[in-house]
């Protein structure tokens, strides 16, 4: 039995989690068809701006969404500032410094609040936000399923714990996303959306000065070297000051959503340590072949990516469809 299609009640032990990965409100692609019929267009209108504004704003939002789903279900938790009573997870070190695109989602919000008021929650403007995201750069369409409540809490320490980092090894982001009850397919499959967005020097330092040399084959590949001189020079080996320097996780396309990701990793140019281990794990023979048939077939990766974005949004909170709201403002929740 290969690793995708182990349980994850079978890898953690617990009969409960099976209960929480269920959607257990039932989620419909015309949730809003009679309280807010233009929903769509006004969220895709928003994007479009943000996009042409600045096509990194794509990555922005897609990562929000991720981002908030593998933190207790997609429910805006992600979205909730810090209060008095509340601590938010923006400012968990996982999120502090790679989160961005807020005020994209607080622009669609007020204008579904003029269009709509009290109607769209934030969960599923962030839904649609990212599906509409990656088709604006070139990626697939996907329909994405409505009726997403807004948490009034958040999972400031889950965020640490749930979100895969950059240096981790491949059998334990492997289990975070069987915990969502995601497949090794979807977690492969979504690793492609690293074809657009940047990533800071803090997080592939250690990828640079560790065994990129061998998994690129450096001594024998001129280009392959120019890479790596060119990434070191972002990213010197010691100096808090250019923790924040920033480059793309896809140096051939990085503002267009394609399987270029995956050609990367086949060269052993992977950017961060989480990436290349998807294809030069000694423990990844799956994820290898999934790394090879994208790179070889696109259409395959777009209609996987398209099935695992579905799955992905389809995480809820159990507790946001019994305590949960619609909230006025993405950043608080409602008084």
């Amino acid at each position: 039995m290969g690793i995708s299609n182990l349980s994850p009640c079978l890898v953690y032990g617990l009969m409960g989690l099976c209960g929480f990965l269920s959607v257990s409100h039932s989620l419909t692609l015309d949730y809003y068809a009679k309280t807010c019929p233009t929903v769509l267009q006004v969220v895709r209108k928003e994007m479009e701006c943000a996009v042409l504004s600045d096509p990194r704003n794509a990555a922005f939002v897609v990562r929000l969404h991720f981002h908030d789903c593998f933190v207790q279900g997609c429910d805006g938790s992600v979205l909730l500032d810090d209060t008095i009573t509340l601590q938010g997870e923006k400012k968990a070190s996982t999120n502090i410094h790679s989160l961005k695109g807020f005020r994209i989602i607080d622009r669609i919000k007020n204008s579904l609040e003029s269009e709509c008021p009290g109607i769209v929650s934030c969960a599923d403007i962030l839904t649609i936000a990212a599906r509409d995201a990656v088709i604006l750069v070139g990626g697939p369409y996907w329909e994405v399923p409505l009726g997403r409540m807004d948490s009034t809490t958040a999972g400031y320490e889950l965020a640490d714990a749930n979100l895969p980092s950059a240096n981790e090894g491949l059998l334990s982001i492997i289990s975070k996303f069987l915990y969502q009850g995601l497949s090794v397919t979807d977690m492969v499959a979504l690793s492609g959306a690293h074809t657009i967005g940047m990533a800071r020097c803090e997080n592939f330092r250690e990828r640079i000065y560790g065994d990129f040399e061998a998994t690129s084959n450096n001594g024998n590949n001129p280009i392959s070297k120019s890479y790596l001189d060119k990434l070191r020079s972002i990213c010197p080996r010691v100096g808090k000051a250019a923790e924040n320097n920033i480059t793309a996780m896809d140096n051939v396309t990085p503002e267009v959503f394609d399987n270029s990701y995956f050609h990367m990793l086949m060269r052993g140019e992977g950017l961060m340590n989480s990436d290349q281990e998807l294809y030069s794990s000694l423990l990844g023979m799956e994820t290898r072949a999934l790394v090879k048939k994208y790179a070889a077939e696109p259409l395959a990766f777009f209609q996987q990516f398209s099935d695992s974005m579905v799955k992905l949004g389809n995480i809820t909170n159990s507790d946001s469809y019994f305590t949960g709201e619609v909230r006025t403002n993405c950043r608080f929740i409602n008084t």
